[in-house]
């Protein structure tokens, strides 16, 4: 693709609306010259140019917040880049995840800034990546004593044993009253189902596209 054939602004600059890979949520606003352009597809993390120093920048270049590039999309008109990332820490200077944290009451047009304990707490993704890289861990480190070696030590059978035992679990506790035996059933699943994906060589990523396939 030639950069220059796409529709850049007065200052010879496009556009760039960045969002959160796995929870679409828009992390912020920026802009590309040619070279943030072709660094950001070279290295696979996300360079902008910015127009207050007048130069390159690699974001998370100080603060270790890179952004990891996932995707990228132009719009209808080739003049704005929507690009998806796995952020890694805050995508805003504040320290909130989002640039985006004024919330605007519509109704009584005010504007109320998110908490920031909320802004930085954990998307359900990232959680389950970090179960993920756990049950991986064990794998290559094997640890006395674990539950998760056991399952690997057992193989495969008795891991797809441990799928069916909890999915039949699930389907008792939505059987009765509450959430708190589903909440605590399904957590067991998901448990379960990430040491079948790591025994598969399956990761939360595979699945994330093969669901948005269905969207």
């Amino acid at each position: 693709m030639d950069f220059n054939k796409l529709k850049l602004n007065s200052d010879g600059l496009l556009t760039v609306v960045t969002q959160d890979y796995s929870s679409n949520e828009v992390l912020m606003v920026a802009y590309m010259n040619k070279e943030a352009f072709n660094k950001t597809i070279e290295t696979k993390k996300v360079h902008y140019f910015s127009r207050s120093r007048q130069s390159l920048w690699l974001k998370g270049e100080t603060s270790g917040h890179y952004q990891h590039l996932v995707s990228m999309a132009l719009d209808c008109d080739n003049d704005t880049l929507l690009v998806k990332v796995k952020q890694e820490g805050a995508a805003c200077h504040t320290g909130n995840y989002s640039c985006f944290y004024k919330n605007i009451d519509i109704d009584n047009k005010e504007v109320i800034e998110s908490n920031e304990l909320q802004q930085k707490k954990q998307n359900v993704f990232e959680i389950f990546e970090e179960v993920y890289n756990v049950i991986v861990d064990r794998k290559e480190n094997p640890k006395e004593g674990s539950y998760t070696n056991y399952l690997f030590d057992k193989g495969i059978d008795k891991i797809l044993k441990k799928v069916g035992e909890e999915s039949a679990e699930v389907i008792i506790g939505a059987k009765n009253e509450g959430n708190d035996e589903i909440i605590y059933e399904i957590s067991d699943l998901i448990y379960h189902l990430s040491v079948l994906m790591v025994e598969k060589n399956t990761t939360w990523e595979d699945i994330c596209k093969e669901l948005n396939k269905r969207r």
